[in-house]
């Protein structure tokens, strides 16, 4: 059965999970990068004991606060994230060349830096896999707003689904506040989007979501290239 047959709109996201556990058994995998919205469906995947494979990017420059909520999150469900971490010479040749904060001198050098960080060991991660699971939300920037809840990735070669795509700020902190799930502390001092540290920064008053990433840059450049579409 394919996912694209099930009716998304009329069960709920545990359900969804639960079938995709038995439709595609140890090819769906959840990425997650413990911000609020990972951390409900990580909830939602270890609460039920499914079979889904969860892991995370280690880019090597995230918050102290994100590994201490990785480390309760292991702690809270008795389980082990798998992490998955960039290419030691690519990262290496790199910083060689264009030094460690090299993201901040141009688009092509941040995206550069991403693309080893991030983009390239997603791909090893997902290899094989038939499902990747996401914590993308429509609010978080304008480019998400006309995402589908199911799409295919033609970068990955994978289905991607988006369960809480449609939810609210309020509903994911309450889902939080509810089921008292670990979170990044730094949720409560305005970051909002949480990334790598030289690239992340609480946002202000009536700013929008992806403001706090990459603030140096024009608003339309702020992608890492992980939900890229390729037309």
């Amino acid at each position: 059965m394919s996912i694209l047959t099930y009716q998304i709109g009329r069960l709920s996201v545990n359900d969804v999970l639960q079938r995709l556990a038995a439709d595609y058994p140890g090819q769906v995998t959840f990425s997650s990068s413990f911000s609020f919205e990972d951390q409900v469906i990580t909830h939602a995947i270890l609460s039920q004991q499914l079979p889904i494979s969860i892991f995370t990017l280690d880019t090597g420059r995230l918050f102290a606060e994100t590994y201490s909520v990785w480390s309760s999150t292991n702690d809270r469900y008795k389980t082990n994230v798998k992490a998955f971490y960039p290419n030691q010479e690519a990262l290496q040749q790199f910083v060689e060349a264009n030094g460690p904060n090299a993201f901040y001198a141009s688009v092509e050098n941040r995206k550069a830096c991403c693309h080893i960080r991030k983009v390239e060991p997603l791909k090893r991660a997902l290899a094989g896999q038939k499902i990747w699971i996401t914590g993308l939300r429509a609010e978080h920037s304008a480019a998400r707003h006309d995402l589908q809840q199911v799409e295919w990735d033609e970068g990955n070669q994978v289905i991607k689904y988006h369960p809480i795509l449609h939810w609210t700020t309020e509903e994911v902190s309450e889902f939080i506040r509810k089921y008292n799930i670990p979170y990044n502390p730094l949720h409560d001092r305005g970051f909002v989007s949480i990334g790598c540290a030289p690239c992340t920064r609480a946002i202000k008053p009536g700013e929008d979501f992806r403001a706090g990433r990459w603030w140096w840059e024009d608003a339309d450049k702020k992608e890492c290239g992980l939900h890229e579409i390729a037309k």
